[in-house]
């Protein structure tokens, strides 16, 4: 970073090199503004890098703009006013507003881009000033890929823990079901026993039935033969009990 500023401090004193034919108007005072960053994905091929100045106590005539970019061990001279690459940069003016186009975009052009603004009919020290500058990152095909990988990672381990979750019910289920079927085994038995149980309560009222009626046919008969018949299914209730 010291080196970028001690960088931009030359580029300053350059703009009073390249614009020495200043006027008197030594009031004039421009102020640079620019975006900390900009990225661009793989897809772009044409950038737009922005540049915003204010100036008070200039003239109304239009300023020179001037573009620089630094790489790591080196800075290159763009637009200084005019273009070296007219193909590959362009530099657009809006009244306050400047953007640099930069076309054929690729990785090579990551770099910082330095905005310049310069009255040149005026002496004043702060009539030429540049920006903070713009870091430009495009990204390559090498993220896109990593992109690609993370996601099938994602994938991969949604699958793993379906996997994981299917074998691990039918553990479950697996261990669980010879106690299943012993439970559903005793209560079959229990409903069979209580069955077998009710039916012979069913039974034993349908024999009971059977002697009363018995019973009361044969009291229709003389007394002699029906006390003999009701003292023989007296003894037989008792020893039915």
């Amino acid at each position: 970073m010291a080196s970028f500023n001690k960088l931009k401090n030359v580029l300053v004193l350059a703009f009073d090199w390249i614009l020495s034919g200043a006027g008197a108007a030594d009031t004039c005072q421009v102020t640079v503004t620019q975006p900390r960053f900009q990225e661009a994905d793989s897809s772009m091929h044409t950038m737009f890098l922005m540049c915003t100045f204010s100036a008070s106590g200039c003239s109304s005539s239009p300023p020179e703009v001037l573009w620089f970019r630094f790489l790591t061990n080196k800075h290159e001279d763009l637009c200084t006013p005019g273009c070296t690459d007219h193909q590959k940069y362009k530099v657009h003016l809006s009244e306050n507003n400047i953007s640099l186009q930069i076309n054929n975009l690729t990785v090579d052009d990551n770099a910082v881009y330095i905005c310049g603004i310069a009255f040149s009919d005026s002496s004043s020290p702060h009539s030429k000033q540049a920006g903070d500058g713009t870091v430009l990152t495009k990204t390559g095909a090498e993220k896109q890929h990593s992109n690609g990988k993370f996601i099938f990672m994602i994938i991969a381990s949604s699958l793993l823990f379906l996997y994981s979750t299917t074998v691990f019910t039918f553990f479950v289920v697996y261990k669980l079901k010879p106690n299943l079927l012993k439970k559903s085994g005793n209560e079959d038995q229990r409903t069979e026993n209580c069955k077998i149980s009710s039916g012979r309560k069913i039974f034993q009222a349908i024999a009971q039935e059977l002697q009363k009626q018995r019973y009361a046919e044969h009291c229709r008969q003389p007394v002699s033969i029906c006390l003999p018949i009701l003292k023989f299914m007296v003894e037989k209730r008792g020893t039915d009990s």
